[in-house]
């Protein structure tokens, strides 16, 4: 079953405009793991805007669990390079954040909101948090944020979560520790992922399916299916194997580079 089609989308910002991205076609199947790549400006966050129904495409159609997006979705979860915690609450309230806005949780915030602090704190200790549900963003380290981000974007269940360079921002080790965890929690209760990164590295170890745009206007020039299977380890991130599938990635970025 798909969760995410792209038929034939274009978009221009403004109108008569140049366009952001052209004539994309894609599909998502329900709880796939994709990645999209590319240089700076090709497009990858527009297309993050066009999923989450934050801009309406200039031509074509988009469409998430089989109805046309025709407005801010509520069934997406978004994660971005910044955690963008809200300084005055503390771990845990950050995290519930979304139960207090999204229905039906929101509805049943009143009778149910112990219920929902169990499963904040449930979530929270799956990512190695417990015992920081009453700090403040602040006291907390980059790594510990962007966890948090992540547990407050997953913690209404939603069946398509969108990252956006959730962890450009992090040292190498912190990273890589942090998608041993996205990996983990995915594979415990699946979703469908689409992340934006400019880390080939990390498009290859995370995801199923990896998307190159080219620069702009954005198109999609390659599809790059991953074969390892999972769960994936750190260890295969040192073998021949990874290293081809990176350079295949990298070759066609070059490519647009040089084009």
């Amino acid at each position: 079953m798909e969760q995410v089609r792209f038929e034939q989308v274009s978009l221009a910002y403004d109108e008569g405009g140049p366009l952001a991205i052209q004539d994309i076609s894609l599909s998502v199947a329900e709880n796939e793991f994709i990645a999209v790549v590319g240089p700076s400006g090709c497009g990858k966050s527009t297309l993050m805007k066009l999923v989450s129904g934050l801009t309406e495409p200039t031509e074509g159609y988009v469409y998430v669990g089989g109805r046309q997006v025709a407005g801010p979705q509520k069934c997406i979860g978004m994660a971005f390079q910044a955690s963008n915690l809200l300084p005055w609450r503390t771990t845990l309230d950050n995290v519930m954040l979304p139960l207090e806005i999204v229905q039906p949780y929101r509805s049943q915030m009143r009778r149910q909101r112990k219920a929902f602090e169990a499963r904040c704190r449930d979530l929270l200790a799956r990512v190695g948090l417990a015992g920081n549900e009453d700090k403040f963003p602040w006291e907390l380290s980059g790594g510990m944020q962007q966890r948090a981000s992540i547990c407050r974007a997953l913690i209404h269940k939603p069946k398509l979560l969108m990252l956006d360079e959730p962890f450009g921002a992090l040292d190498a080790f912190t990273k890589e520790e942090l998608w041993i965890m996205l990996q983990e929690l995915w594979q415990e209760e699946p979703f469908t992922v689409i992340l934006v990164t400019h880390d080939l590295r990390e498009a290859t170890f995370l995801a199923d399916t990896v998307y190159v745009l080219s620069k702009g206007p954005g198109q999609l020039v390659a599809r790059k299916a991953i074969e390892q299977a999972r769960p994936r380890k750190l260890e295969w991130t040192y073998t021949d194997d990874f290293a081809r599938d990176v350079h295949e990635l990298r070759e066609h970025i070059g490519r647009i580079r040089e084009s």
